[in-house]
């Protein structure tokens, strides 16, 4: 079986930002859960049977009591942010498994379950849909890949080492040293992802990089004595966002495999997806589910 873990933020932020505006006769704003909702029926049909999706319900996580100035809710368009309960409840209706992250990330959760789905013998490769540069972390040859379904790409270790010039295992380690914008940190000086791709490609990880650039062996890096200083100098920060960056794998519980399974739509389905404009999915999945078994 192919195990689908669906990052339900990106999706949500995507459709919000790419789709029109929607009223539900309340007035509330429910376009981008109705594209999302769209969008995850699409991936039952094209044949997917085992799908997690994982949202952040509260967008802070542990990483914001460790650094200030990491990504928070503050900002988020107030009829972005009150959509993700509602659609939280719509995925459920579908008969989708939902992880709605609080102490941790959706990512988080994706990163954990893509580990309980690797060791499973039955599944033949696990798809992380996400484009996020924090979730190549997770890929392992081509048996967990990464799938930018917008763009309709699959990043396999391969395509990771490529991209990034280090393997997934070091991403962390990238990561530390260019910063991440989406995230709110903001890396060290004079590291761009060249030099960081350069350094980390030789020694893989920060704590193994020489203290003095006499040492490194290192090629077509410019002004390595300075980077080489900073990196000394700034080490506990670069640690710090390393650990920022680092994906948790065993905090967030996401069950076992057999329990992502997708049963067909819950009673609660149809009337949602009226609500949220969304009816010309209903026969859709009434198929689906049909043709699995799912209905009479």
């Amino acid at each position: 079986m192919i195990v689908h873990l669906v990052d339900g933020t990106y999706e949500l932020f995507r459709h919000f930002f790419g789709a029109p505006s929607r009223k539900a006769d309340d007035g509330r704003e429910v376009a981008a859960t109705g594209g999302v909702l769209a969008s995850m029926v699409q991936l039952l049909e094209d044949g997917a049977t085992h799908v997690g999706v994982a949202t952040d319900h509260v967008i802070e996580s542990w990483r914001n009591d460790v650094f200030a100035g990491y990504k928070s809710g503050a900002g988020v368009d107030p009829e972005l942010k009150q959509q993700f309960p509602l659609l939280e409840e719509a995925l459920d209706a579908l008969g989708l498994t939902v992880w709605p992250e609080v102490t941790y990330e959706a990512d988080d959760a994706m990163a954990a379950a893509a580990a309980v789905a690797a060791r499973d013998e039955r599944v033949s490769q696990v798809q992380i849909m996400t484009p996020d540069k924090d979730l190549a972390q997770c890929v392992r040859g081509d048996r967990v890949v990464q799938v930018d379904r917008r763009k309709g790409t699959v990043a396999d270790e391969a395509a990771v080492r490529a991209r990034y010039g280090v393997p997934p295992t070091s991403i962390p380690d990238w990561l530390a040293l260019v910063g991440d914008s989406a995230d709110g940190f903001p890396g060290l000086p004079g590291f761009g992802a060249k030099s960081a791709s350069a350094v980390l490609g030789r020694y893989g990880t920060l704590d193994q990089v020489p203290a003095d650039a006499v040492d490194w062996q290192v090629t077509g890096v410019r002004g390595p004595a300075a980077l080489a200083m900073t990196l000394r100098s700034q080490m506990a920060d670069a640690l710090l966002y390393r650990r920022l960056a680092t994906l948790d794998v065993d905090g967030p519980h996401v069950g076992a495999v057999d329990e992502w399974g997708w049963k067909g739509p819950g009673e609660r389905f149809e009337d949602l997806a009226g609500y949220l404009g969304a009816g010309y999915i209903i026969p859709r999945v009434r198929q689906v589910a049909r043709d699995r078994g799912h209905l009479a």
